[in-house]
């Protein structure tokens, strides 16, 4: 058996190597040993077609037919005259099989199959026709789009599978997924322009609702969430069923920095319900949206809001995730640690479950950690992955854990869990592992007594706490003191990260500049180049400068965590539609 799957192994590898001469040999051998595999004669049949020895394939293919009777080997012969560039023979060939479908139309999986694996489209939408027309129990309309697709005609394609949609709900992912793979792939025009006036014509046309959600699945595809919005705000009027993607919308144009867009959609929730957790729910995104852009001067009215809505509701356990935003808020915005604390101790009386009890012990943790209670911070993050092992919020608090530790300054254990985490299944808690991983080993190499990394720990635990100006001044006298260590690079990129966070866009775009210039080798030289990009992108206006900053990432660093967002604003900037 070993050595049988060797051969077949190497008989594969040979074969796609394009060393048909030594792979015919191993083929034929196999087929001795096992005459019934059908995948070995087509092997067996391509490369004497490789090999321009048509004759022997065609033998090859007549004995097999007249052994097995199998329908699709016509179609397998008729292929054989083709490549000999004998039309009218292949086309006898091909009318037997579509013979063999007339009288008996299940022949049609497998012929039709053939002519797709040859490429022989039309022939492979006529085989499905005459099955269809049969027997009309059965449906090729999917496969029969797909193909009017592969040959280009893209508005026949869109068509049909959107009448398979309709006529076929339970199927309407699968449609949506073919649909997003060509949005995905097609960078002309044509696809999303015409699915969109497709989509516009039947939306119009009836009042059936499938078209409008159809129609908000398109525009989220677009990343177009006010349009999206107009169509879900459509069905509610006429089917006021439900929030859950009226809600999901928000989310994603949150995700996306549509604020105003999501908070027209939660406004427009709140306004349309009564139901108390809903609104609660909404409220707390809505204060999320108002923290965000809050200046220090609208600090009291945020916190006015916060306080009317637990009067209104009390501290229950259907209020927890407004109490535990207001313990963020008093620590991380008024700096009130001691409001926040007392806040999340009493929610822990509450009867709450393992994750709500986990959720309170993060916050709680991150502002202890705030007020540089390392130790205390510690023991509530060690709770939270003990109470969930295995999950991905005890991951999240084995990652806080190990970040305090190297905040402190205790590098040696912060480093063993850095080292686990880099593996973790979530790709944003591997990514932020490994980099400080890397950032220890390679400042301990290099300095022994990691002077220089206890000065930046600390610099950055100061951006934690939200002392931007301190932590500016620190990282600056690192560049200083340590100019042409390994230290460098990353201290450059938090200075970056810092005037960005205070709006000076020049100042970031200088500093991470430096690093594209300095340290285009290093581990941040994606970061530095993605940054950089959405700056002149967003907030300096200048798209040329941003399309050579994301074509790099596209070139150079396709296992980027921000290669797709690079290739989707690229292509946007170049003016494609389809993103």
């Amino acid at each position: 058996m070993f050595v049988f799957s060797q051969n077949e192994f190497l008989a594969q590898n040979y074969f796609d190597r394009g060393e048909f001469d030594k792979a015919i040999i191993i083929y034929e051998d196999l087929i001795k040993a096992s005459p019934g595999n059908y995948q070995y004669f087509q092997k067996q049949v391509a490369c004497y077609q490789q090999l321009k020895d048509f004759l022997k394939a065609e033998n090859t293919i007549k004995n097999k037919l007249e052994k097995t009777k199998l329908p699709q080997l016509y179609v397998e012969l008729g292929y054989n005259y083709q490549l000999q560039n004998q039309p009218e023979k292949a086309k006898k060939n091909y009318d037997l099989a579509f013979q063999k479908i007339q009288e008996n139309p299940n022949y049609v999986y497998g012929i039709a199959r053939e002519f797709e694996v040859k490429v022989l489209l039309q022939q492979a939408i006529e085989s499905y026709s005459i099955a269809q027309k049969l027997n009309p129990d059965i449906n090729f309309d999917y496969q029969i789009a797909l193909l009017q697709g592969q040959l280009g005609k893209i508005e026949l394609m869109i068509d049909a599978l959107l009448d398979y949609s309709i006529k076929f709900p339970d199927n309407l992912i699968l449609v949506q997924n073919q649909m997003n793979r060509f949005l995905s792939e097609d960078h002309s025009k044509t696809f999303s322009e015409y699915l969109r006036k497709a989509l516009l014509l039947r939306t119009q046309k009836t009042q059936d609702l499938f078209w409008n959600r159809f129609m908000s699945w398109y525009f989220v595809q677009q990343k177009e969430y006010g349009k999206a919005f107009l169509q879900e705000k459509a069905i509610y009027k006429r089917s006021p069923e439900n929030f859950s993607n009226i809600l999901a919308l928000a989310n994603l144009a949150s995700q996306e920095k549509e604020k105003e867009t999501a908070r027209e959609i939660l406004e427009f929730v709140l306004a349309n319900t009564q139901d108390k957790g809903i609104i609660l729910d909404v409220n707390k995104k809505l204060l999320e949206l108002d923290i965000e852009k809050a200046t220090p001067q609208e600090y009291a009215t945020v916190a006015h809001k916060i306080n009317q809505l637990l009067d209104q509701y009390g501290t229950s356990n259907s209020t927890l995730q407004l109490q535990i935003l207001k313990a963020h808020f008093d620590a991380f915005y008024l700096k009130q640690f001691e409001s926040a604390k007392s806040i999340l101790t009493k929610a822990l009386e509450l009867p709450l479950n393992l994750y709500e009890k986990a959720d309170v012990k993060l916050e709680l943790a991150d502002v202890l950690l705030l007020d540089e209670k390392f130790n205390q911070a510690i023991i509530y993050y060690a709770q939270v992955e003990d109470d969930l092992p295995n999950d991905e919020m005890a991951h999240q608090a084995s990652l806080k854990m190990a970040k305090a530790s190297y905040y402190k300054g205790d590098f040696e254990w912060a480093q063993q869990q850095f080292k686990v985490l880099k593996s973790s299944v979530s790709q944003l808690i591997a990514n932020d592992a490994m980099q400080l991983f890397l950032l220890i080993s390679d400042n301990t190499v290099e300095d022994s007594t990691q002077v220089a990394l206890k000065k930046y720990a600390r610099a950055d635990f100061l951006t934690y706490q939200n002392k931007n100006k301190d932590a500016l001044d620190q990282f600056k006298v690192i560049l200083l003191q340590h100019k042409g260590q390994s230290i460098e690079d990353e201290t450059l990129l938090q200075i970056g990260r810092i005037y960005e966070k205070q709006g000076d866009y020049q100042q970031a775009v200088s500093y991470y500049q430096q690093i594209i210039d300095r340290f285009a080798e290093e581990i941040y030289i994606d970061e530095a180049l993605f940054f950089a990009a959405e700056i002149y992108r967003k907030n300096l206006l200048d798209n040329e400068k941003a399309k050579s900053l994301y074509e790099k990432i596209l070139f150079n660093h396709q296992d980027s965590i921000y290669f797709v967002e690079a290739r989707n604003n690229f292509r946007k900037l170049r003016g494609d539609t389809n993103l």
